[in-house]
């Protein structure tokens, strides 16, 4: 459970877990450098200074006792204790307390071993970075022993926190750098992948190591079998739907002898067959159609809605959803076979069919809806699929088709980067057909 609670907290981009790969052994190392150095080595340096000033404040402690005043003791530490350079001084006002600056980590030291080592001791100021003050108590009262700080301290002991840290950023700045670019081909290649799978085709040559070379190579192989494989379909499909309408042709002229009585059976075999290459046809183009270009979603949808009207469709358009505007990539020629599909499965299944639009800064999602029989929520997978004619769910009766329609919906949203969703119409109660593409 905690693992996967900190997952909530993990950066999702690769640069970012990338970068707290790097930079999290580098900050641990930093710290347990700092700490085994402020506690081993600077912390046992502070002590050994600090125990040797101690047996020099001792002697001046003893030679100011057995004098008979503080003045005369004063006196005697410098005519006999000078060498050590400590000047003793009687100590006016109320007691002192320790003071010190709150990033002194050796102050921190000192007064610690000043309190458990020194007799009378009372208090020490550290305020002063150049010099220690410590009061203690003795013979001729509370005195006031004054030395140099550069006894008890290292010099410069800050320098070695600097350099750490300072050597630190530096070089996590040259890691990053060369992190970012030995993940800009990643990037270059993802960003590549994506268009590919949204119908668009961006120049992409292979850069980077060794693995994402043999990546990038797979990518533009695999990319070329699946355009060569889209490009056979296509002639293969087009080839055969060219070749049908001559002899289709030939039969429209021939029942154009007949009798109307006797010819209009077979007229309407000979349009449902012309309606089936059709679909044919429209599903070798696929999505493929021609190149995205900025098209505005709302009066192209206007548009597909007043031509359905036009021809004698029971087709209306809902008031739009969303306050976004402006224009989306789109293959237009494709969107459109695609959004007049479903019109006309929704108005060939059920009596009419209302169409909405969902334009929003991030999405579109183009709705058809109808009062048809709907499709069973187990079979809607099937029915998105080529070929597939659901007798449960649809009257065939009612028109030809080869169950491409749904096809081609789904074609087209997927080169778009987005789905075909399939549920209940909650105003009509038929199915409701939705294209969903983000912006």
């Amino acid at each position: 459970m905690s693992f996967e609670l900190l997952k909530h907290y993990m950066p999702r981009g690769i640069y970012g877990r990338a970068a707290l790969i790097l930079l999290l052994p580098v900050v641990f190392l930093q710290l347990v450098v700092t700490v085994i150095f402020a506690q081993r080595h600077f912390e046992g340096v502070t002590l050994q200074m600090t125990d040797t000033v101690l047996r020099e404040l001792a002697l001046v402690q003893e030679v100011a006792d057995l004098a008979p005043s503080l003045g005369q003791a004063a006196g005697d530490v410098q005519s006999q204790l000078g060498a050590l350079q400590i000047s003793l001084s009687g100590a006016q006002g109320k007691a002192p307390q320790n003071a010190r600056v709150w990033y002194d980590y050796s102050g921190s030291v000192l007064i610690r071993r000043l309190s458990e080592k020194m007799p009378g001791f009372v208090a020490v100021d550290l305020n002063n970075s150049g010099m220690v003050n410590v009061y203690s108590q003795s013979r001729h009262g509370l005195v006031q022993m004054v030395f140099d700080r550069r006894r008890i301290s290292a010099a410069n002991p800050h320098q070695m926190f600097v350099y750490t840290f300072a050597f630190g950023i530096v070089m996590s700045l040259i890691a990053s750098i060369y992190l970012r670019n030995q993940l800009r081909p990643i990037k270059r290649l993802a960003r590549a992948a994506e268009a590919f799978g949204r119908g668009r085709h961006i120049p992409y040559t292979p850069s980077g190591a060794i693995e994402l070379r043999a990546a990038g190579n797979a990518f533009i192989d695999m990319r070329s079998r699946i355009e060569r494989h889209i490009e056979q379909r296509t002639l293969m499909l087009s080839g055969v739907s060219h070749d049908l309408r001559t002899p289709l042709t030939r039969l429209r002229l021939g029942l154009a002898m007949l009798d109307e009585d006797d010819a209009a059976p077979l007229l309407r075999d000979v349009a449902d067959m012309q309606g089936m290459l059709d679909e044919f046809l429209s599903f070798a183009k696929g999505a493929a159609e021609g190149e995205p270009e900025p098209v505005d979603p709302i009066a192209m949808v206007a548009e597909i809605v007043k031509s359905a009207q036009r021809a004698g469709r029971d087709v209306t358009q809902l008031p739009r959803e969303g306050g976004g505007e402006g224009t989306i990539l789109l293959r237009e020629v494709a969107m459109r076979r695609a959004v007049d599909n479903l019109i006309s499965n929704g108005v060939r299944y059920g009596a009419r069919a209302e169409v909405s639009l969902l334009l929003t800064d991030k999405t579109l999602r183009i709705r058809v809806e109808d009062d048809g029989p709907g499709i069973p929520e187990h079979q809607r997978e099937q029915a998105t699929r080529p070929f597939t004619r659901l007798d449960p769910s649809r009257n065939q009766d009612k028109g030809g088709g080869v169950g491409l329609g749904l096809a081609i919906a789904v074609d087209v949203a997927r080169s778009h980067g987005g789905v075909l969703r399939l549920g209940v119409s909650e105003r009509l109660g038929g199915l409701r057909a939705d294209i969903v593409i983000a912006r």
